[in-house]
């Protein structure tokens, strides 16, 4: 909590742009859902009705068409606004960083740099604020438009039917639970990686600078060794942390598509067996729709 905090008080400066990529991310997230709504009242209402008439008017269906095609047109403009305003966020916010970060190491006392590698100094202006790059103009956006995409959806499958939103909820914990689980191992192999590649970069900014010294006293082995055991460490963790981050994209793609099926075989028995009454047909693909 301290760590957000502190990393959000540099992001005031932009409170103007974060609140324009606020309304964008609600545009977006209304805009997605919409456009799945609509799906029923597209079926139901416009072409349904003309499947048994031998000449059709066509016209309300290309009007409402138009109007999706805006509010698609809409939700591409939102995300992309937001998506360029968050690089100029991030990207003063790293510079700032970077400023304190630098003036800041021109206090701290030689004894710093005596037990401090250079590499791993190095590491903290170049790997560690690059991750903090992201974090800010991907993982955060992301974060803030996964909520508002929830609580909309949510909303929305919860007026179009009531039953297979519970259904929905509790097919949704066992996805959150796999997730919740591999993410946790993921982040600790991270952090690993992080600090692996610190000690790699300290290890050969050091045995570099003191090139000669090495070679007058013949410690061209043991180095070897020495470095092979820290480019081992770093191999593992970036492996495994590698793994189950690639992991989780596959599994919940599976468990969704599991989750899909239950929907449609459930929404289907509902829709034939309550004649339309507890769910339209255009209805069930709007929930799948959103569901998905």
């Amino acid at each position: 909590k301290q760590t957000l905090s502190r990393l959000l008080s540099y992001m005031l400066k932009y409170r103007g742009t974060l609140i324009v990529v606020g309304l964008c991310v609600v545009f977006s997230a209304v805009a997605q859902a919409a456009s799945s709504a609509s799906l029923g009242t597209l079926v139901d209402d416009y072409i349904t009705p003309m499947l048994g008439q031998t000449s059709p008017d066509f016209g309300p269906l290309f009007r409402f068409l138009t109007m999706m095609a805006c509010i698609y047109l809409v939700g591409m403009v939102s995300s992309f606004l937001c998506n360029f305003l968050m690089v100029k966020v991030s990207q003063g916010t790293q510079k700032t960083i970077r400023d304190q970060m630098f003036t800041h190491m021109q206090t701290l006392p030689i004894r710093y740099f005596d037990t401090h590698t250079a590499g791993d100094i190095m590491s903290r202006y170049t790997s560690d604020i690059d991750t903090l790059r992201q974090m800010i103009s991907q993982s955060i956006p992301q974060c803030a438009s996964s909520v508002v995409t929830l609580v909309v959806v949510l909303v929305t499958m919860l007026i179009t039917s009531p039953i297979l939103t519970v259904l929905q909820l509790l097919t949704v914990l066992a996805i959150v639970f796999a997730t919740k689980v591999i993410a946790g191992k993921s982040a600790k192999f991270f952090i690993g990686q992080q600090r692996s590649l610190g000690a790699v970069n300290g290890y050969v900014e050091e045995m570099i600078n003191g090139q000669r010294v090495v070679k007058v006293f013949t410690h061209e082995d043991t180095c070897k060794k020495e470095f092979d055991q820290l480019n081992e460490k770093l191999r593992g963790d970036a492996y495994l942390a590698g793994a189950y981050s690639n992991a989780m994209g596959p599994l919940n793609n599976n468990l969704g598509y599991a989750q899909y099926a239950i929907l449609a075989i459930v929404g289907g028995l509902l829709t034939v067996f309550s004649g339309g009454k507890l769910l339209t047909v255009g209805k069930l693909i709007s929930f799948l729709t959103l569901s998905r």
